[in-house]
Order: structure tokens, then C-alpha cells, then sequence
């Protein structure tokens, strides 16, 4: 199965894609869909962070303390935020 969709494009981004489809001897179809392919997942995943982040902001979303964080991971919260006050890298 497949589906159609139509869409409008900016005159610059249309010209660039007819340029690149017709120096490739390629359907516009071809590109669109490998960028499709290639980057719908970084789109999915970004949105799922705003989502996510939004439901924080609301507080719909568990949240914990840094300090707790940081220490679960083997860190010291003061020693690290020594650090960034004095601008090492660690």
C-alpha cells in the first residue's frame, strides 16, 4: 500500500529539488521520500521530547532532584557544581 500527498513548497526549496531531480535523472518523489526515510525518526523523536518536556512544565510528569541524579550516577553534586561555576570541563 502506499500514499499520496501533496504539498507546497517555498520557490527556493522547489527549485533546488527540480535542479537536483533533473541533473540525477531522479523523480522529485525519490529525494523527498529518502529524506523521509532518513530523518522522520529524529522528527519523532524530537517531538516526543517536547511532549514530554511540556508535560513537565505542567506537571504531569515525574521529575527528580539533580543532586539525587547526579549521586545514582556515581557523582558529587558539589564537586560538579564547582566545576561549572569555574568553567572546567570535566
Amino acid at each position: 500500500m502506499s500514499h499520496t500527498l501533496t504539498l507546497r513548497l517555498p520557490d527556493d526549496l522547489g527549485a533546488r529539488l527540480n535542479r537536483l531531480a533533473e541533473s540525477t535523472s531522479r523523480p522529485k518523489s525519490f529525494y523527498v521520500r529518502a529524506l523521509l526515510e532518513d530523518h522522520l525518526s529524529e522528527l519523532e523523536y524530537v517531538a516526543g521530547l517536547d511532549a514530554e518536556a511540556e508535560a513537565i512544565r505542567r506537571g504531569g510528569a515525574p521529575t527528580r532532584p539533580m543532586d539525587e541524579l547526579t549521586r545514582e550516577l556515581g557523582f558529587d553534586p558539589e564537586e560538579l557544581r564547582g566545576e561549572a561555576r569555574s568553567g572546567v570541563d570535566a
